[in-house]
C-alpha cells in the first residue's frame, strides 16, 4: 500500500546481487495485532551484509506505547504497560529505526505485520519503507518448507529447527531478529541453487523479492 505525501526509504539498486546487499531483519513486539491502533513496545534488528550476520550490527530497544498492552499480547512476550514506562517514545526512536532501515531491504517473518508498525512510526516523518521486502514465511513456502496442514503462517521456531538452525530467546524482538536472519540465510541460499540450474546469473535482490511477494499470504 503507498502512503500519500510520503516518500520511501533509500534502498539497494533491484540488480544486485542478493549475496551483496545489505539487509535488515526486524522484529517487533507490540501491545496487540490491531495493525491500526496498537503499538510497537520493543524492536530489534540484525543486520545482514554480504551474506553473513556480523555480532555487533544489532540492535534492540523498548517504546512506551499510548495504549496499556492487551492480555493476548502479554501473555507472548511478557512485557507489561508498567515495563515501558520509562522508555522512549515511538516518535523519539523513529530516527534509529531510519538509520537501521536505510539503504537496507526490510526482512521480517509474515512481514506484512512489522511494514504495518513501521509505516505507521515513520510517517509523521514524512517516509515510507521502499517497495522491496523480504518475507521469511513467504520463502518458507516457495521452498516448500511450510507445514501444508497448518493455518496461517509458517511457525518461524518451528521451521528453523527443521532446517537444523538454532533458535534465540522466541518472543523477544531481537532473539526473533536473530532466528530471522539465520532463516533468511538458510533460504536465500536454497533458492539461489534452484536458481543456478536455470540461469547462471546470480540471483538478485529484484527476483529474491518477486519470489517473497509471489509466495506470501
Amino acid at each position: 500500500m503507498r502512503l500519500r505525501g510520503t516518500t520511501p526509504l533509500p534502498a539497494p539498486h533491484p540488480s544486485l546481487a542478493w549475496r551483496g546487499a545489505e539487509f535488515c531483519v526486524v522484529d517487533l513486539e507490540t501491545t496487540g495485532l490491531d495493525l491500526r491502533r496498537d503499538d510497537i513496545i520493543a524492536y530489534g534488528a540484525a543486520i545482514v551484509t554480504h551474506a553473513r550476520i556480523p555480532c555487533g550490527r544489532v540492535a534492540y530497544g523498548l517504546v512506551r506505547p499510548s495504549r496499556p498492552v492487551s492480555v493476548p499480547a502479554l501473555t507472548v512476550h511478557g512485557l507489561r504497560t508498567a515495563d515501558l514506562a520509562d522508555a522512549p517514545t515511538v516518535d523519539e526512536i523513529a530516527g534509529d529505526l531510519i538509520d537501521l532501515l536505510s539503504g537496507r531491504v526490510l526482512v521480517a517473518h509474515a512481514a506484512w505485520v512489522e511494514r504495518a508498525f513501521l509505516n505507521r512510526a515513520l510517517r509523521p516523518r514524512g517516509l515510507r519503507l521502499a517497495r522491496a521486502t523480504v518475507d521469511t514465511a513467504a520463502l518458507l513456502r516457495a521452498c516448500h518448507l511450510a507445514d501444508r496442514d497448518a493455518a496461517g503462517e509458517p511457525n518461524l521456531e518451528a521451521a528453523s529447527r527443521r532446517l537444523g538452525l538454532p533458535v534465540h530467546t522466541p518472543h523477544h524482538a531481537l532473539g526473533d531478529a536473530l532466528t530471522t536472519a539465520q532463516l533468511l540465510l538458510a533460504l536465500a541460499t536454497r533458492l539461489e541453487t534452484s536458481h543456478a540450474r536455470e540461469m547462471p546469473r546470480p540471483l538478485t535482490l529484484r527476483q529474491l523479492c518477486a519470489i517473497s511477494r509471489h509466495h506470501r499470504m
